[in-house]
C-alpha cells in the first residue's frame, strides 16, 4: 500500500477541549464516510497515539473497529490490565487481545545483540498482527496513530514506518489515519476531551521494544522480572513524590552482569538496578534531574527489599550528549 502524506494543513493549534471537540466532531463525520459498513483494524499498544486514535474511532464506529493489544512479554507491570480496563471494560471496544510472552521470550533468548532484539521483537509483532488481520473478512481499512512528527522524520519516502513491513497480501481498503496532522501535546488535548484518564493521556515515551531494550544483553526471564518490578517502584515512589509531571522519562535498567553482594551474612553475586531519569525539550539533547536524596533512599530500600536476586542500585548522572536516553 502506497501512502502519500501531505503537509501539515492551515490549522488552528488545538489547545483548549473546546477546540478538541471541534476536532473530533469533524474526524467522526469524516472516519463515518470513509469507511461505511467496513471494518478497522488497529494495532492497540497503549501509547498516547494509539490511545486516543482508538477512542476516537471507538465513538466513530463502536464495534466496527478491531483493535488488536498484543503483549509480548515486555510492557511494564500492569499496562495490559490497563488497555484491557480502559478500552474493554470502559469503553466496550472489540478488542482482541494475544497474550504472545511465550512466543516473543522464546525467539529471543540467548540474543544479546540489540539491533537483532529490535529486529525480532519488530519482526514478531507484524507477523501476530498479520494472523489477526487474516481473520477478518469483509471490506477492512487500517487505522494508525501516526502524528505529524511521524510524517516529517519519513519526508521522501513512500511508505511510512508503522506500515512498511505489512506483506503485500493483506489487502486494505484505505488507511484511517485521524491524527496524522497534530502534534503530541495536541493528542494528548484530543485524549483529554474524548474521556481519556490521565494515566493513559500522560503516559511517558516508552520503546517500541518495550523492557527489550532496558533488559541489556540477552534477556531472561529472571532478570525481566526484577526489571518489571523495579520500574514500579521508582513510578510508584515518583508519583508520591510529585514528580510524574516534572520528569519528562525515568525508567529503570537492569544490566547483563552480576555484582557481588552481601545478604544474610553470607556472599551472593546478583544484579545491580539503575535508575535512569531525565528531562529534555526535544528528546535531541537531555540533563539529569536532580531528585531527593530521601526519595532516591526510600526507592532503593524497597528495591533491595522488595525485589529478588538485586544486590545494588545505582542513578545513572550521564547527560546526553554522551550517554543516550535509553541504554540500548
Amino acid at each position: 500500500m502506497e501512502i502519500v502524506y501531505t503537509k501539515r494543513p492551515e490549522m488552528e493549534r488545538i489547545t483548549t477541549i473546546a477546540l478538541a471537540e471541534k476536532f473530533i466532531d469533524e474526524w467522526v463525520a469524516k472516519v463515518r464516510a470513509q469507511v461505511g459498513d467496513g471494518k478497522v483494524l488497529l494495532a492497540l499498544s497503549g501509547g498516547v497515539d494509539s490511545s486516543v486514535v482508538a477512542a476516537l474511532l471507538i465513538k466513530a464506529l463502536g464495534k466496527q473497529l478491531v483493535c488488536v493489544h498484543v503483549n509480548h512479554g515486555l510492557m511494564r507491570k500492569g499496562e495490559s490490565e490497563q488497555v484491557i480496563e480502559i478500552f474493554q471494560n470502559g469503553l466496550d471496544a472489540n478488542l482482541v487481545y494475544v497474550d504472545a510472552t511465550d512466543r516473543f521470550l522464546d525467539k529471543l533468548a540467548g540474543v544479546a545483540d540489540p539491533e537483532a532484539k529490535r529486529k525480532i521483537i519488530g519482526g514478531e509483532f507484524i507477523r501476530v498482527f498479520e494472523e489477526e488481520a487474516r481473520k477478518l473478512e469483509g471490506k477492512i481499512f487500517l487505522a494508525q496513530g501516526t502524528i505529524y512528527p511521524d510524517i516529517i522524520e519519513s519526508v521522501g519516502v513512500k511508505s511510512h514506518h508503522n506500515v512498511g513491513a505489512l506483506p503485500d497480501d493483506i489487502h486494505f481498503e484505505g488507511l484511517v489515519e485521524p491524527v496524522q496532522h497534530l502534534y503530541k501535546d495536541e493528542v494528548r488535548v484530543v485524549g483529554r476531551a474524548l474521556g481519556l484518564p490521565a494515566e493513559m493521556v500522560d503516559r511517558q515515551p516508552f520503546p517500541g521494544p518495550g523492557l527489550g531494550v532496558r533488559c541489556t544483553g540477552a534477556i531472561t526471564r529472571d532478570r525481566l522480572h526484577a526489571l518489571r518490578e523495579s520500574d514500579a517502584i521508582l513510578r510508584e515512589e515518583f508519583d508520591k513524590a510529585g514528580l510524574t509531571t516534572k520528569v519528562w522519562q525515568f525508567f529503570t535498567v537492569v544490566p547483563d552482569f552480576r555484582s557481588t553482594g552481601v545478604r544474610g551474612g553470607a556472599r551472593v553475586f546478583d544484579w545491580p538496578v539503575i535508575i535512569r531519569a531525565v528531562n529534555t525539550v526535544d528528546a535531541m539533547t537531555a540533563t539529569v534531574p536532580e531528585i531527593d536524596w530521601a526519595v532516591l533512599k526510600k526507592i532503593t530500600d524497597r528495591i533491595l527489599a522488595e525485589v529478588d536476586g538485586v544486590c545494588r542500585v545505582l542513578y545513572d548522572l550521564s547527560p546526553k550528549a554522551p550517554a543516550t536516553i535509553e541504554w540500548e
